[in-house]
């Protein structure tokens, strides 16, 4: 089986700008971001997905450093600049994650990898269920059932966030273009937040990379977050708000 991880990334961000360049410890959050997926043991390839637009190169330059490709398409258009990076390859699974998820843990890929291949899954991720910290997030899919809606996915939401016509379709939401599973967590920790999306996410990662480094399991991080709330001022941003707007602008 080939497994291809593919990482969003783009210098423009609304709420905070260039957000995955910014460093901690002179390691941008896109490195700290990379040196983890290739903990993965299941992926043989990385990609990262970005855009054309002014700035980029610094993100062009960090695949070169890190070894990783590049890959550079639409910037509304994410399903596209998704499907597109990995087309030539036709892996039999991609793995999306995004890139303002710094401490995205190997090991959580790889069991979302293996649920996936030993269930003949089309999907399978642990967000079907949000039981995992936001930052956390792993979504892997069939290179077939990509391309499906590449080619069928027409909202703009859709097209914007690259797997919502997935799951609307899949069996675990009532649908039934696709057998899914989710990879369920024995304690529900969706109110720990480990993305970077506004300045109080970044001022809170380089404090938990400060306390406990860069090589810690998800559990660790979210056991230190729960440990010290005063530490963590960033833990009632709400999540998923970038999909949110998109469904608001639909309506």
């Amino acid at each position: 089986m080939e497994v291809i991880i593919i990482t969003q990334a783009r210098v423009g961000s609304t709420r905070l700008p260039g957000k995955v360049l910014k460093k901690i410890n002179n390691q941008s959050l896109l490195q700290i971001h990379l040196s983890r997926l290739k903990k993965s043991k299941l992926a043989s390839k990385i990609i990262v997905a970005t855009t054309f637009e002014e700035g980029v190169e610094q993100i062009v330059e960090i695949g070169k450093v890190m070894s990783v490709d590049v890959f550079q398409g639409s910037t509304d258009d994410v399903l596209d600049r998704f499907f597109q990076s990995v087309k030539e390859y036709a892996p039999d699974y991609v793995v999306r994650v995004t890139s303002d998820c710094p401490l995205i843990d190997a090991n959580l890929i790889d069991q979302v990898i293996d649920l996936t291949i030993n269930n003949e899954l089309d999907y399978a991720a642990n967000i079907l269920k949000e039981l995992y910290p936001d930052g956390q997030d792993v979504e892997v899919v069939s290179f077939n059932t990509l391309k499906r809606a590449w080619e069928e996915a027409k909202l703009q939401s859709d097209r914007e966030h690259v797997t919502p016509f997935i799951r609307r379709n899949t069996d675990f939401m009532g649908g039934d273009l696709f057998k899914a599973q989710n990879l369920d967590c024995i304690k529900n920790y969706n109110q720990i937040r480990m993305t970077v999306d506004e300045q109080a996410d970044f001022d809170a990662m380089e404090t938990l990379i400060n306390d406990l480094g860069l090589n810690e399991t998800w559990e660790t991080y979210t056991q230190h977050i729960l440990k010290h709330p005063d530490r963590f001022k960033n833990q009632s941003i709400f999540r998923n708000e970038g999909y949110l707007k998109s469904l608001e602008k639909e309506k």
